[in-house]
C-alpha cells in the first residue's frame, strides 16, 4: 500500500497543535477539520464577514498571536507547526 502524502500524510506536529488536538501527530486535513469544529463550536467566526475569524487565547497560541485570521490563511499559519520529515 502507497503511503499517504500532501494533505494526508500524518507528520509529527509541533507541542502547541499536539496539546491542541490532543494526538503528537496529524494530517493536515485533519488539524483543519478540528480548527474548524473549534472555531464553529465557540462562534468564533465574524458574522458579517464569514471568512473571517476571531482568535480566542486559544486560536492566537497556534495562530502567532494574530487576533484575527481569514480562512484562507489557516494553512499558512498551521504550517509552522507540522515537523518536516522526509
Amino acid at each position: 500500500m502507497a503511503r499517504p502524502t500532501g494533505n494526508l500524510k500524518i507528520p509529527p506536529v509541533s507541542p502547541t497543535l499536539s496539546t491542541f488536538l490532543g494526538a503528537n501527530n496529524a494530517s493536515r486535513s485533519d488539524a483543519v477539520k478540528q480548527i474548524w469544529s473549534y472555531i464553529k463550536t465557540h462562534n468564533l467566526q465574524n458574522p458579517n464577514d464569514k471568512r473571517e475569524i476571531f482568535c480566542d487565547e486559544e486560536l492566537k497560541v497556534l495562530f502567532g498571536g494574530k487576533e484575527k485570521a481569514g480562512f484562507l490563511e489557516i494553512g499558512k499559519l498551521l504550517a509552522q507547526h507540522f515537523v518536516k520529515t522526509n
